[in-house]
């Protein structure tokens, strides 16, 4: 024990300084911007790119052109990769053309009419509460909101809304209107020896204004509300234009060069600062430091008892002293007896590994900066490349424990683990496809990359796993510790609290405990439509999660084992799986609480959605929690002297 007590203050300095590393590459913004920089000379065309509209109440993103936009001669789709895809990105040209640091005012883009169909579609997503976005240079438009507590404070809005709802005064009668005049600034960093530039930023404050002109409308109208030649611009929304049949809307913008100091390695800063960032990094430090504590204390319990148990086990010196002991030692024949439905465990636990192992190697390549934002869908589409890949481990694992269960049909168990998990949420993926490609959104995945998903399945992870299955085969499958008795020993009856079903629940309080605060901020990146950056703290978050599953579900095993209830294979993975059914239900008290969903649509996708979430994390734990008792059993097993 001696021992034990000098090492502990090493292991406590290694991850201090582990959790320092990754604070300070997380606070000193250390990320790859995605793409090359670009220097712009003077004068030099800048064409923006328009993307999806988004919404928060319906969760449903719509093509930029799906509403009566100005558009350019030829729409042209620019290339987008899986993860943008699935993502419902659709990003495309537009006919709004800045030149490098040359300020223009008013510039008159369309003129369009509304018939009845369209001021409808406007009403629409004006009602829903709609926003437009576009891109320059890579960089996502913003709309900079000072905040009211804070004098100095501004937050950025992602995309501008379409329009508002108001009423005119000394009326109730609500009107839509809609953002038709845009004032757009582009910050650039210059560089003082070639006189080339970088953007930095690119903002926007929407107006709503009547345009007024006299006489009929020509391309050479010039516009009494807006004019460049007079020096009169939009400043305020004064005269707002509503939304209603046979009315004419005239699209205008303005656009401003402002230099800054930012440089551009930093120019996404602005952009991952969350709001509340103080409360949000206190939050989850006094979290990790509970669990931590926590964590300590179970560790420290668990080892002085165990260390006492095999002590005076191995002290024992007659039969009859042995006979009249009680607690874990007396199950050890049927301890290792292979459990019901042993076939579905081996698929369970294949399935989490794969999890696993994908989740830790995205986490890696995040916390590095291989995964920032400004790469769209890199994060999904390295996601869905590593689940495939490791397809290999999941049939090595689930092939390698079937194979101690002593299974000779190994390639049955390959096709359940090839085919389980991936089967049943591509089915719900398929169901809320049809939903969303039913309301018309260009949420829904095309035919192709459906077609793509299936190829990624069935081509690469289903031959993946077989030969992972193969490979576990052929090599000799582990030897119990212990020999199991041919005739099962009878389990006495069990206190209440050592009801399965009461176990399996508290079991799964510590893990969920251990990351509901970063799941809110996930889950408020994910439906609030903001980015989440913070992967140096996910990642401990996740390192915990591990230690805490490991050790909530070996204490709970522990107590099992000295009720002589041997019955532990399926326990140790429900046991911290069930973290996922408080997952599921934070999942829902989120959606009342904080989310403003009102369409039945949306919260389908939204509930299927947090379905497969919370699924993939049900066999993620789970399989933590069993291979931690699986060692465990063995270690203590391994331990003592077997009469």
């Amino acid at each position: 024990m001696e021992m034990m007590s000098t090492r502990r203050p090493h292991f406590g300095l290694h991850l201090w300084i582990s959790i320092s590393i990754i604070l300070f590459v997380q606070s000193h913004s250390f990320y790859l911007p995605g793409v090359a920089p670009e220097d712009f000379q003077k004068g030099d065309l800048l064409k923006v790119k328009v993307n999806k509209l988004t919404s928060t109440k319906t969760q449903l993103p719509y093509s930029y052109y799906s509403l009566p936009y100005c558009p350019p001669e030829k729409i042209v789709d620019s290339a987008e990769n899986l993860g943008e895809v699935l993502r419902g990105d659709r990003i495309e040209n537009s006919p709004y053309v800045f030149k490098m640091r040359e300020p223009q005012m008013c510039n008159v883009l369309c003129r369009v009419t509304l018939d009845a169909k369209t001021a409808k579609a406007f009403r629409e997503k004006i009602d829903d509460e709609y926003r437009v976005n576009m891109i320059l240079d890579n960089l996502p438009l913003v709309v900079p909101i000072r905040r009211m507590d804070q004098e100095s404070a501004i937050i950025y809005q992602h995309g501008f809304h379409v329009g508002l709802k108001g009423h005119y005064t000394g009326t109730k009668e609500e009107k839509y209107f809609i953002h038709n005049h845009l004032a757009f600034t582009v910050k650039f960093h210059k560089d003082p020896q070639t006189e080339s530039a970088r953007i930095v930023g690119f903002e926007v404050k929407p107006f709503s204004i009547k345009h007024e002109y006299e006489g009929k409308w020509s391309d050479n109208t010039r516009l009494a509300t807006c004019d460049p030649h007079a020096k009169r611009s939009v400043t305020n929304s004064e005269s707002p234009l509503e939304v209603e049949d046979k009315k004419e809307i005239i699209f205008t913008y303005d656009v401003d060069f402002q230099e800054s100091d930012v440089k551009w390695a930093y120019r996404w800063d602005t952009y991952l600062l969350m709001a509340d960032d103080q409360i949000h990094w206190f939050s989850i430090v006094n979290s990790l430091m509970i669990v931590l504590f926590l964590s300590g204390m179970v560790a420290m319990i668990m080892l002085r008892t165990l260390y006492r148990d095999i002590s005076k086990y191995n002290q024992l010196e007659t039969q009859e002293e042995a006979q009249e002991e009680t607690g874990w030692k007396l199950v050890h024949g049927d301890v290792f007896r292979p459990p019901t439905n042993s076939d579905l465990l081996c698929v369970y636990v294949g399935t989490g590994v794969q999890f696993f192992g994908m989740i830790l190697v995205t986490m890696m390549f995040a916390v590095f900066g291989f995964l920032s934002p400004s790469n769209r869908g890199g994060l999904m589409t390295a996601m869905l490349l590593l689940w495939v890949f490791m397809g290999l481990f999941a049939g090595y694992s689930s092939v390698r424990l079937y194979k101690m269960f002593k299974g000779t049909e190994w390639k049955k168990i390959a096709l359940r683990t090839a085919f389980l998990f991936p089967g049943s949420v591509f089915a719900v993926f398929f169901v809320l496809n049809a939903l969303i490609w039913g309301e018309k959104s260009s949420g829904a995945v095309p035919f192709g990359t459906m077609f793509a998903l299936v190829v990624l399945w069935f081509g690469i992870s289903v031959p993946l796993v077989f030969v992972g299955a193969y490979v576990g085969f052929r090599k000799p499958a582990p030897e119990d510790p212990v020999k199991t008795n041919k005739i099962p020993r009878q389990i006495p009856e069990q206190a209440w609290y050592m009801n399965p079903a009461f176990s399996i629940l508290i079991g799964g309080i510590l893990p969920f405990g251990a990351v509901f605060i970063e799941l809110f901020f996930i889950l408020t990146s994910i439906w609030l439509q903001q980015f989440y950056y913070i992967f140096g703290f996910l990642f401990i978050v996740f390192v915990i999660l591990i230690i805490t599953c490991a050790e909530i579900t070996i204490v709970l095993c522990y107590f099992q084992l000295c009720s002589e209830d041997y019955l532990w294979w399926w326990r140790s993975y429900l046991t911290s799986g069930s973290s996922a059914l408080y997952l599921f239900l934070y999942a829902a008290f989120y959606f009342f609480t904080k989310l403003e969903i009102t369409k039945p649509v949306s919260g389908v996708l939204y509930f299927g959605y947090m379905l497969i979430a919370s699924y993939a994390f049900f066999a993620l734990t789970g399989t933590i929690g069993f291979y931690a008792c699986f060692w465990f059993t063995r270690l203590i097993y391994s331990s003592v002297k077997i009469d």
